[in-house]
């Protein structure tokens, strides 16, 4: 056991010395990479302002004599600056310095190109004053009196004046900084150890004495999941007992596995629609208590609103989807029209749809009995719908009608939204379900899909389709373009022959 000890606590001291190593240098690479970016954006224009306020920089003037008073003046405002005007080719023509230090005749024009051409910040330059430095900079073209390019005037934000303060400030503060963290991390480590002696490594006895009793009301053991291991009794017997404890455990994660993976497949879905609401309500909140009193606009608050009851509305379809997986809900099938259910859904959904200045359809709808259970079928062609609104853009249209294909009706949801891709309508037709001993069809699965596929985002009002098909034992056919829209087609039972 002291063995064990000793492994234990090397374990967590190189685990941790191994954390606070990559920590220390992400922290370092992310602060540097931090002040460039803030450094460079805050001067991105300053050789510009300098050329036009300079007469001769302005003129496209180039020359070293003529222009090193100039540069000597704007060092005096800016020490941390060091200024220099190149050739096209990206030679090195006038500084105010010591010829000595310049240690770089040609500045890489294809990094003033990137900058010119508004890449990305930071983008680190030649330093003339050093070989291996790049620092980020500020450049401009000169143009001269007839309009030609004679050369750039280039600025590196930070030169050695900047990095000698720094460096001197630096080894000022560096030893307290690292006494601190040194100690700090050194007093983590203990505290990890004993935490883990104490939790992990003293109630070995008290655990194998607890496996063995339970041993003694589990099946044979026939099936070694782990070779008995080498050692101490303790550890032996404890392999023992974990094996038997492996076989009861193996033969329960096979009772929930499927459901387990399903459910955890759809939180990640879930996420998605949780985050949109949440967001926009967290954003409009912050917004509102930002702004002065007296310039709060009292729309936020209802845009906030309108968030919040989004979010209401989406738990509440997670209720009905919970209650659904559950057995909770079941079909009342009985004969109605078709064109009395869909009258009531064209009423609920039209001022909504003339607040988004979409055009809703319900044309072409043939008067037909239909067999099936009314408020199920109204849930989810809802559904459908709304899900159509969310994603159709202004101007855009949702038609609902009826359409016959040889011997079977369908009733169809077209919009012309943004549409889903090939992943997800599969996803939404693998409806899989098992006709059980009372002929009720149970829906299994709200979301089964492969784990080397892409995540879809069908989102919970699809996810409740998806249910109530199965439960009305309906088939749906999908046809969706990304950028163009989706076709929802369910097939109409009329009862004949029930």
């Amino acid at each position: 056991m002291n063995h064990l000890f000793s492994r234990l606590f090397i374990s967590s001291t190189l685990i941790v010395l191994l954390l606070f190593m990559a920590l220390w240098q992400w922290l370092q690479l992310n602060h540097q990479f931090s002040r460039n970016q803030i450094q460079q954006s805050l001067h991105q224009e300053l050789a510009d302002h300098m050329a036009h306020i300079n007469p001769l920089l302005s003129q496209g003037i180039t020359s070293d004599a003529a222009l090193k008073e100039a540069f000597h003046d704007f060092m005096l405002l800016g020490p941390s600056f060091e200024i220099y005007t190149l050739d096209p080719n990206g030679r090195v023509i006038a500084y105010d310095a010591k010829a000595e230090k310049i240690k770089t005749q040609r500045v890489d024009t294809a990094i003033i190109q990137q900058f010119l051409n508004g890449n990305e910040l930071p983008i680190l330059g030649t330093d003339p004053r050093s070989t291996d430095t790049q620092k980020i900079f500020s450049v401009t073209k000169l143009v001269n009196t007839d309009g030609l390019h004679s050369g750039y005037l280039y600025v590196i934000i930070g030169g050695e004046d900047f990095d000698s303060w720094q460096t001197l400030i630096q080894a000022e503060n560096q030893p307290q900084v690292w006494g601190a963290t040194i100690g700090f991390w050194i007093v983590f480590a203990l505290l990890l150890f004993v935490i883990l002696l104490r939790y992990f490594t003293r109630p070995i006895d008290k655990l194998a004495k607890e496996l063995h009793q339970l041993q003694s009301g589990a099946a044979s053991g026939d099936l070694q999941l782990l070779q008995r291991a080498r050692g101490g009794g303790e550890i032996s017997q404890l392999s023992d007992n974990i094996n038997t404890l492996l076989i009861q455990i193996h033969q329960q994660q096979q009772q929930v596995k499927r459901q387990q993976q399903a459910k955890h497949d759809f939180l990640l879905h879930l996420s998605h629609d949780l985050k949109t609401p949440l967001t926009a309500l967290l954003g409009y909140i912050d917004t509102w208590l930002i702004l002065p009193k007296d310039s709060r606009d009292p729309a936020l608050i209802q845009y906030a609103a309108n968030s919040g009851q989004t979010l209401q509305q989406l738990l509440g379809q997670l209720l009905e989807l919970a209650a659904l997986e559950n057995g909770q809900i079941h079909a009342q099938l009985q004969q109605i029209e078709l064109t009395d259910l869909l009258a009531d859904i064209e009423h609920t959904f039209t001022p909504r749809a003339n607040k988004l200045n979409v055009s809703l359809n319900f044309s072409h709808i043939q008067s037909t009995s239909i067999y099936t259970d009314p408020q199920l079928m109204k849930r989810i062609i809802n559904n459908l719908i709304d899900n159509a609104l969310r994603y159709t853009p202004a101007d855009g249209e949702i038609s609902i009608y009826t359409q016959t294909q040889g011997d079977k009706q369908w009733l169809a949801v077209k919009d012309t939204g943004s549409g889903m891709h090939q992943h997800e309508v599969e996803a939404l037709r693998q409806l899989s379900m098992n006709q059980n001993e009372d002929t009720e069809y149970k829906v299994e699965n709200t979301l089964n899909f492969e784990h080397d596929q892409p995540l879809p985002q069908l989102g919970v009002g699809l996810a409740i389709v998806r249910q109530l098909l199965g439960l009305l034992q309906c088939k749906i056919d999908i046809q969706s373009t990304p950028g163009e829209g989706s076709q929802f087609m369910i097939e109409l039972t009329n009862g004949s022959g029930i």
